[in-house]
């Protein structure tokens, strides 16, 4: 989707900038579309490990930064085999990740703090050229990180690994972030380094448009954590979640993630928004090509010309303020675009299975406002209640008359229809968007979810060795 962090240095005089900022997202129907993130975990092959090596190399261990079998050693064959499609991103002499060019634009491949491998996908029109532009990716990746001993395991947070055995990537943000952290939350080393995300972006028209779609994304994150809950494991053993990636975010950091109750105001808009970023303490400033640290000091208190160390020699920019957007991790992210964000990364069908869904609901005004008119027969804190449930007891958790199961059924239903109501058919298959709803159909019929499955593996054919996992959920 497109970067609200654009090279712009325009000093910030009035808070009406901002608002203008984030209005400009605005785009007529014609011009909306799908962005698709996923994050992912290396680790070092079996048969990497069993080779003679200078390096020690343990099987199934996340893959260093440093190393003929690590994480730069990827980013540069991947550019190198691909040259048109990429530019590097350099972070004080270290490849970090590469930018999207040639028949990649719009497209990104970054890293997580502990090298959590992330697609962040261009705009794109159809979920079906979403599907090509993950199975591409895919295909591309595969040989070249099997070529260095690496694979890719889908699940949202790491199995086996601990604090301890997690590497960290040379990216100057993380290790601000790294130190600040343990101040305002126990998990937040575990939010960076062991977890891994899917999210879809997408479009709206007008600041009224913004607001239902957020409402509605917002009531719905709990159903979409018990959907798509892909992390029952910790340090090798069940510890009682099925998406323990949604507890980890309970205690990250409450200032600046989690769904505020700002979001469900009646009085919701882009200044609303506004004032809470501008309330959640900075991270950084960039100066000169550099970082600098101002972590802790208020972006509002620097705007109203408040004396603060670090800050004392600069005025906020729009630039400063397209940065500090992106250390904000609301359950929904507003920037000119809306980011979908509670999700466990799963399997490749239900990467597109998110995606589906929220295209579904969202990008069919009858799909969005049934869904408005479902939703709000259950008052908005029943839904803020649900956080505390739905990462033990996923789907089975009890809601209104029923479950969340049932619930789910009722917004698959609607869902499916906004697909069908966008009629788009693929060329190539002739199928409807609407085959990538699948697995959340047949969730809500009944079937395991991606936890439940992993955990009857592990009391089943694995005989409790969950290292077996990152070869059945390899790409």
């Amino acid at each position: 989707m497109p970067n609200t962090a654009s090279s712009n240095n325009v000093f910030i005089d009035s808070r009406h900038q901002l608002i203008d900022l984030l209005a400009q997202g605005c785009k007529p129907h014609t011009a909306w579309r799908i962005g698709t993130e996923h994050e992912k975990f290396g680790f070092i092959r079996p048969e990497a490990s069993q080779k003679p090596s200078s390096e020690t190399l343990k099987a199934y261990t996340p893959p260093p930064y440093f190393g003929s079998h690590g994480i730069q050693a990827l980013l540069n064959a991947l550019y190198d085999s691909q040259p048109d499609h990429w530019r590097p991103v350099i972070d004080e002499g270290n490849i970090i990740g590469l930018n999207g060019k040639g028949q990649s634009a719009g497209a990104a491949i970054s890293l997580e703090p502990a090298g959590q491998f992330e697609l962040s996908g261009a705009p794109l029109r159809t979920l079906h050229e979403t599907a090509q532009e993950l199975h591409d990716h895919f295909q591309t990746l595969r040989p070249i990180a099997r070529s260095l001993g690496i694979g890719f395991s889908l699940l949202g947070f790491h199995p086996t690994g601990t604090r301890a055995t997690m590497p960290w990537m040379p990216k100057s943000r993380y290790a601000l972030m790294r130190t600040y952290m343990p101040k305002v939350g126990s998990l937040g080393i575990d939010m960076m380094q062991r977890t891994c995300t899917v999210q879809v972006n997408l479009d709206f028209d007008s600041e009224h448009d913004m607001v239902r779609k957020m409402q509605v994304s917002a009531a719905l994150q709990p159903m979409t954590i018990a959907l798509f809950a892909n992390s029952p494991f910790f340090e090798g053993k069940p510890n009682g979640f099925l998406s323990n990636r949604a507890r980890v975010w309970t205690d990250t950091d409450r200032a600046r993630s989690g769904t505020h109750p700002y979001v469900f105001s009646p009085d919701l808009s882009f200044e609303r928004y506004v004032d809470w970023v501008l309330d959640v303490p900075m991270y950084f400033i960039m100066r000169n090509g550099k970082m600098r640290n101002v972590a802790g000091r208020s972006f509002h208190a620097w705007l109203k010309g408040e004396r603060q160390e670090g800050l004392e020699d600069t005025r906020p920019t729009l630039e400063d303020f397209s940065h500090h957007l992106t250390t904000v991790f609301p359950d929904i992210r507003l920037k000119q675009f809306l980011e979908i964000r509670c999700a466990d990364v799963g399997s490749p069908e239900m990467i597109l299975a998110l995606s589906a869904l929220w295209t579904g609901l969202l990008y069919d005004t009858t799909a969005l406002n049934s869904a408005w008119d479902l939703i709000r027969s259950h008052p908005w804190e029943a839904y803020h209640q649900l956080y505390k449930q739905v990462p033990t007891q996923g789907l089975n958790t009890p809601f209104g008359k029923g479950t969340l199961r049932s619930f789910a059924s009722r917004i698959m239903t609607l869902a499916l229809k906004g697909l069908q109501n966008r009629n788009i058919i693929d060329d190539k298959s002739q199928l409807s968007e609407e085959i990538y709803l699948a697995p959340l159909l047949a969730l809500a019929e009944g079937a395991p979810t991606q936890a439940e499955h992993w955990l009857n593996r592990y009391h089943g054919a694995w005989m409790g060795d969950t290292n077996r996992i990152f070869l059945e959920s390899e790409v």
